[in-house]
């Protein structure tokens, strides 16, 4: 009596054990997203629409430079050089229904120039106040006299229509030899939604992912429920024990790939991915305001190199950069789906070919740095075989790293290749290193559970073990050949897909 007392208590707790965790799992993920996620997302989209803003007076200021310069040479006069730039700007427009627009006025301050606000053109708007009561030109004209540029908070229309009246932030920056201020703003009722979109899909995100979660969570429990105490205690037991000898095999080769791929991610991810983009935006704004100003000067030059030769080079430098991006994002993606659980069913057409070139691809910095000389030959006729794509590829990235360990020379090679094998219906992958080798005991105990040669280096043993069985479950057999200090060869071959 109290044995099956001892077995039904964990039982009845079974319940409470899930629950728990899902429901602080869930509550801490929806915390997370609403009250650090989101208001972290709205102050960078702010920050990045400040920036943006900063980025667009200065390229306007480089316009009316480029008229006063004009100015400066003889070309035109002053009063002409002030009517065109104010016509240029007048027509500037951006955004996403190009709406957004530039203004003008000066120190005293007076209206020069406004878009949809031809009422205050020529007018002295040293008293105009927004609904709130700040006479926000005459603050412009304080801050520029104080700072030359800077940003201003105040209330205005939205774009042309006058009736609508909303929350803007402005960046003004002083133009000295004419004594104008440059000025376009944002307003914040777009931040705010975009906000509120995210925050709805988030939301929807939520409540899907907390749905399915609970729907989960009751069905195993109901599973649970109606197993036997003593049965389902040893298929917990049995599942155990063969996931943790999997996951354990793939932790080692995902923590070797990881520290393999770490110099290249960690640094050029986020100088690339972040930077990349807004660097060719920003070169692809300000080079016809370039191309204008090197046009009427031929002979500038910018670091001593002459302007023709530095747009030339700045195109590729920036190719460069987001050809890197492009392979820090192919490294990523590949070592994400290797790591992701996947089915566990044999019965996917698999291009072996594919495999190989895959697991190639997340080896690549641990054999780069072993070998110097790396072989690959592909049998492009091979047909697929029958199995499961993932776990034959744990299998090959385990044969690579192996391989790749075993050596003790750059000059060492590693061959991989694969062929159609001797036995009819039977296609082979084989890879071969030229490292250590192994003797006869050694070949006899390597395939067995927990035997490793490098044990005092981390070694655990599990890994062609597990892919003997894996390779056994596919219906096919792993071959070892091996002369001690001359290498081995290890062949993986698997029924093909008739």
């Amino acid at each position: 009596m109290s044995e099956s007392r001892k077995v039904l208590s964990p039982f009845k707790a079974l319940p409470i054990r899930i629950i728990i965790p899902v429901a602080l799992t869930i509550t801490l993920f929806i915390i997370t997203i609403f009250l650090l996620v989101i208001p972290m997302l709205e102050r960078q989209m702010m920050d990045g629409r400040r920036e943006a803003l900063q980025r667009l007076s200065e390229v306007a200021w480089s316009t009316v430079a480029h008229y006063h310069n004009s100015v400066q040479q003889g070309l035109v006069t002053d009063q002409e050089a002030q009517q065109a730039a104010i016509a240029h700007l007048q027509e500037l427009r951006y955004g996403p229904e190009r709406k957004d627009y530039f203004w003008v006025n000066d120190l005293t301050p007076v209206m020069l120039m406004h878009p949809y606000r031809a009422d205050l053109v020529n007018q002295d708007v040293s008293e105009f106040q927004d609904p709130a009561g700040q006479r926000l030109f005459a603050t412009m004209a304080a801050l520029v006299r104080a700072q030359e540029a800077g940003f201003v908070d105040y209330q205005w229309q939205w774009q042309e229509d006058s009736d609508r009246i909303v929350p803007k932030i402005s960046y003004v920056k002083g133009f000295a030899p004419w004594g104008w201020i440059i000025g376009t703003g944002l307003y914040v009722e777009d931040v705010r939604l975009q906000i509120s979109a995210i925050t709805r899909q988030l939301s929807w995100t939520c409540f899907g992912i907390t749905t399915v979660v609970l729907l989960l969570s009751a069905f195993i429990i109901r599973e649970a429920a109606r197993e036997k105490k003593d049965r389902l205690k040893a298929l917990q037991q049995s599942l155990l024990r063969e996931k943790q000898l999997i996951q354990a095999d793939k932790m080692v080769s995902l923590g070797i790939l990881v520290a393999g791929v770490a110099h290249e991610i960690n640094n050029p991810v986020t100088t690339i991915m972040l930077n990349a983009p807004n660097l060719k935006k920003a070169w692809e704004s300000f080079q016809p305001v370039l191309d204008t100003y090197y046009t009427a000067n031929p002979e500038a030059h910018i670091c001593n190199m002459p302007y023709a030769e530095l747009r030339t080079r700045i195109v590729l430098m920036l190719d460069a950069v987001l050809e890197g991006a492009g392979r820090i994002k192919r490294i990523i993606s590949e070592l994400r789906d290797f790591s992701r659980p996947g089915s566990t069913s044999v019965d996917q057409d698999v291009d072996i070919n594919q495999i190989v070139e895959k697991s190639l691809e997340l080896t690549r910095s641990i054999t780069s740095k072993a070998t110097r000389c790396l072989e690959v030959k592909y049998d492009r006729a091979l047909p697929c075989v029958q199995g499961n794509f993932q776990k034959l590829q744990q299998v090959v990235i385990n044969l690579l790293v192996n391989a790749a360990q075993a050596l003790n020379d750059p000059n060492q090679a590693i061959r991989v290749r694969t062929y159609m094998h001797a036995e009819a219906g039977h296609a082979a992958i084989e890879v071969a290193d030229e490292g250590v080798g192994a003797n006869v005991e050694t070949m006899k105990k390597m395939a067995e559970p927990f035997f490793t040669t490098r044990r005092d280096d981390g070694g655990v043993g599990l890994g062609l073990s597990i892919s003997k069985k894996i390779v056994y479950d596919h219906g096919g057999m792993l071959e070892f050949e091996s002369i001690p200090g001359r290498g081995m060869t290890v062949r993986v071959i698997l029924p093909c897909h008739t």
